[in-house]
């Protein structure tokens, strides 16, 4: 069955509202990226354990934590990089979830990050074996400047580095702004990497971002195929619908809410099985 998830801080920076919203939809997955207006990693034990015991209380899990790791500049130290990913994996364990969001490194300052291959390269096999030492799954997102933008070098990351504990999230939208068709472009060769997706949308010519459907994502073609060949794991929402920022977006609940339902709908379209209904 394919299980809805959000970024909760696209909601509010409330935990309790961003879970409250989720709720009034019968979601009761959350993907922890920030609370309190603080990135996830930089919550305190005590703020951590609040967290828990308020989810607790609602009966909510984490689906994935939304962490950060990858998007500093590739001439950027990577050993304290790496001890972040360290906190996120122990997050990860904190609130048993398997999933950490990954990306692939932006370009030095005026620099090309495609001539920097290499090193990202090493940077994702020492990530990777990291994340295999500590049994869980790092989901390289695809973003705009990294090297991971499009579909030709998400594979080549994928494929370079050959671990079960190395995966793709899929951001429809992300893909858009790359100038790439999702589904014609990027699914067919991305699809067996594919172990998360990210529910966005978004318009090529206007360089705008609509709810799931309205844009040129295709998003029902992908999810319809991926249905097809048996996908059963998240869908998360981050519709970015009134504030897209590099290291966060926003929609505020009203927004989430109309994100919710469009995607809702393709998913009744289709005849998808989900938990949310």
């Amino acid at each position: 069955m394919i299980r809805l998830s959000g970024f909760g801080d696209e909601i509010s920076p409330d935990i309790d509202e961003q879970m409250k919203v989720l709720s009034s939809e019968k979601i009761s997955h959350i993907e922890l990226r920030g609370v309190g207006g603080k990135n996830i990693l930089d919550l305190s034990n005590a703020e951590l354990e609040d967290v828990e015991l308020k989810m607790m209380d609602q009966n909510f899990e984490v689906s994935a934590i939304g962490s950060p790791i990858g998007k500093i500049r590739i001439d950027e130290d990577f050993d304290a990089h790496l001890e972040r990913l360290k906190r996120a994996i122990e997050l990860a364990k904190f609130f048993d979830t398997p999933y950490i969001r990954v990306f692939s490194y932006y370009p030095p300052e005026g620099g090309d990050i495609k001539k920097h291959r290499g090193e990202v390269i090493r940077r994702m096999e020492a990530m990777a074996r990291l994340a295999e030492e500590n049994d869980v799954v790092i989901c390289h997102e695809n973003e705009a400047r990294i090297y991971g933008e499009g579909p030709k070098e998400c594979l080549d990351i994928l494929k370079t580095v050959p671990s079960g504990n190395l995966r793709a999230v899929f951001d429809a939208g992300n893909f858009v702004f790359a100038g790439v068709r999702p589904y014609d472009d990027c699914w067919p060769p991305l699809k067996e990497y594919v172990e998360y997706f990210h529910i966005k949308d978004a318009k090529m010519k206007e360089r705008t971002i609509v709810p799931a459907g309205e844009g040129d994502g295709q998003i029902k073609s992908v999810l319809r195929d991926a249905v097809k060949h048996g996908f059963d794991g998240f869908l998360s929402l981050e519709p970015h619908l009134a504030q897209a920022e590099q290291f966060k977006g926003f929609s505020g609940p009203d927004l989430f809410v109309k994100a919710i339902r469009a995607l809702k709908e393709i998913l009744d379209s289709i005849g998808a099985d989900y938990d949310a209904k």
